[in-house]
């Protein structure tokens, strides 16, 4: 009888990934960073251990949603004072911090919990095409 394999912490190779935003769909990039960061690309996945690689987003200005969410989709924050409730919508946020959006719909996508937090910090995004990773040569990723 096999044992399953369980990946150890000490045996995961991180690779780098570039994801190009650019004319992308926003929840079809951020479901494939996702599963990119938790590893479950890899033949090695185990679901408690992070297996995942880094993930670069380029373009992160350029992504496209569908349907009227550019005009109706809101972004709630709270500033933690009473009344600091803040609301953008997509369009806004998108003039405003391009990043945020990415960011926010990748993490979404994460386990909640340590694990989860701890996969998520290997996401990078970046608003224009330029990233400051070339000296981990980072591969292009295509989906």
């Amino acid at each position: 009888m096999s044992s399953s394999y369980i990946a150890k912490p000490q045996d995961i190779e991180r690779k780098w990934y570039v994801l190009d935003a650019e004319g992308k769909t926003l929840g079809r990039l951020a479901s494939e960073a996702a599963a990119i960061l938790r590893g479950k690309k890899k033949p090695i996945y185990t679901p408690h251990v992070d297996a995942g690689d880094y993930v670069i987003i380029i373009n992160a200005e350029k992504v496209e949603v569908t349907g009227k969410k550019r005009k109706e989709k809101i972004y709630k924050r709270h500033t933690g004072y009473p009344g600091g409730l803040r609301e953008l919508t997509f369009e806004k946020l998108q003039e405003k911090d391009p990043e945020e959006i990415i960011r926010h719909a990748v993490k979404g996508m994460m386990p909640n919990g340590k694990l989860g937090r701890q996969m998520y910090k290997k996401l990078k995004v970046y608003a224009g095409p330029e990233h400051k990773h070339a000296a981990q040569k980072p591969e292009i990723w295509e989906f």
